[in-house]
């Protein structure tokens, strides 16, 4: 069982929102996803409620949707440390890909990130299932899935070494001697591995954090044993509270299994939220948001991403959990989603338009729609249940729902005890309760 004395919260940034097509709605700017401003204007919503940090997805390639609905957008690094400037107290939880990085420029850019926003920095960590992605990187094709995490690992621990390669004390500034730096204080790592060979040291030393918090996605069992070595945060999803709950103990025994203390993993878990101030209103916005949806290619994308074969299943046949193959998710989809849709319908039967309603036109996510006293009541009995750590909530419509959360939903939680009514520490680290990161031995002089 969770704490009940209160959880973080995350609001996710993306633009038009979870609903990907909410930019077909009158009120809706079709172009605000390339718009720093508009993300500035999010930022200071968030920070006004003392929201922990927004978070803003990413992929390294245009997906085939674009002709629906826009794609991920601007490069979340650089958007998101330009928006950081404007803002005195909120995290930026930004998604990277392990397959399609290198360890030394990720590990740099953050750690700069980190000192530039002074220890509110986050990296969430992704293995990228896009196949177009290869060719974008002069890949003749896209690593499987126990490639990418085998690779992960060994991203995960160059990136960690690196940031742990200067000592606390390895700075001086001693202007009477002239002695600027002990250089014995700060270690060269030399990683050679499968993947990479890897001297360092960073340039500068960690930021205020120690190391920017680490977030990992991912439901794979390749995932799950990233989270339990390496993860400060696991965001993760969930459409009913026994899949959440399991999840969330699975996660703890293997961070133990690696010699961590449970708690020094938080879980946060992703719903998509519709919010108004009267359920009446909630639901007319929620039939409105569903009539920009394609619903036979999103049917198709639900029940593909289950293994079952194309065309078997129209709009409104009811499928079982008996219809599913074995095994948990079909090449190529997400494993955390297709086990969550698995859990949904073991409850009982669904057909392919209720699971694209219940999963906010198929993203995978639960979609919760109500008043803003319905969804505080939602989050709070989720958590209460141990479903998780905290929430990170991902507006329907970012247009509507993101203000709506900060402004309707966030005071009565904070009514409540179960979310701080002001900034509680400087960085995010602190703020989430994780403990000061492991700092790597310093090699014999």
């Amino acid at each position: 069982m969770t704490s009940t004395t209160g959880f973080h919260l995350n609001l996710s940034l993306l633009t038009p929102g979870h609903f990907r097509q909410a930019w077909r709605l009158p009120h809706v700017d079709p172009l605000a996803y390339l718009d720093a401003g508009y993300f500035r204007r999010l930022a200071a919503i968030a920070e006004q409620a003392s929201i922990d940090a927004v978070f803003l997805g990413d992929g390294p390639a245009l997906g085939a949707g674009i002709e629906h609905a826009p794609g991920t957008g601007l490069d979340p690094l650089v958007l998101l440390a330009h928006v950081s400037g404007s803002t005195e107290n909120l995290g930026y939880v930004i998604t990277s890909s392990t397959t399609y990085n290198s360890p030394y420029n990720l590990a740099r850019r953050f750690n700069a990130l980190d000192h530039v926003t002074g220890g509110r920095a986050a990296v969430n960590i992704v293995t990228t299932g896009t196949p177009a992605a290869a060719a974008n990187f002069g890949l003749a094709e896209h690593p499987d899935r126990e490639t990418r995490y085998r690779r992960a690992h060994e991203f995960l621990a160059v990136v960690t070494q690196l940031w742990d390669a200067w000592a606390p004390d390895s700075l001086i500034g001693d202007k009477a001697s002239g002695r600027y730096a002990d250089p014995r204080r700060i270690r060269t790592i030399d990683h050679r591995g499968e993947f990479f060979a890897v001297r360092g040291p960073l340039p500068v030393p960690a930021g205020p954090q120690g190391r920017p918090v680490l977030v990992q996605s991912g439901g794979s069992e390749g995932g799950l044993r990233l989270a339990g070595r390496f993860a400060d945060v696991v965001f993760t999803v969930a459409q009913t509270q026994a899949k959440a709950i399991a999840f969330r103990d699975d996660v703890r025994a293997r961070a133990a299994a690696a010699g961590r203390h449970p708690d020094d993993v938080k879980i946060s878990l992703g719903v998509v939220v519709l919010v108004a101030a009267t359920e009446a209103e909630a639901r007319r916005r929620e039939q409105a948001l569903h009539q920009t949806l394609p619903l036979e290619e999103l049917a198709a994308g639900v029940t593909a991403g289950l293994g079952l074969p194309a065309g078997r299943f129209g709009l409104d046949d009811v499928i079982t959990i008996g219809d599913l193959p074995d095994g948990p998710a079909a090449a190529g989809f997400s494993v955390g989603f297709s086990v969550s849709t698995r859990a949904l319908l073991a409850e009982h039967p669904r057909t392919p338009r209720e699971l694209v309603y219940r999963s906010a036109g198929g993203s995978g996510h639960r979609l919760l729609v109500g008043s803003a006293r319905q969804v505080a009541d939602d989050l709070e009995a989720w958590f209460r249940a141990g479903t998780a750590d905290g929430f990170t909530i991902m507006p329907a419509d970012t247009a509507v729902d993101f203000e709506n959360f900060a402004r309707l939903v966030v005071p009565l939680l904070q009514q409540r005890g179960l979310f701080q009514r002001t900034y509680t520490a400087p960085t995010l680290r602190e703020r989430f309760g994780l403990p000061w990161p492991h700092r790597g031995r310093l090699q014999p002089a």
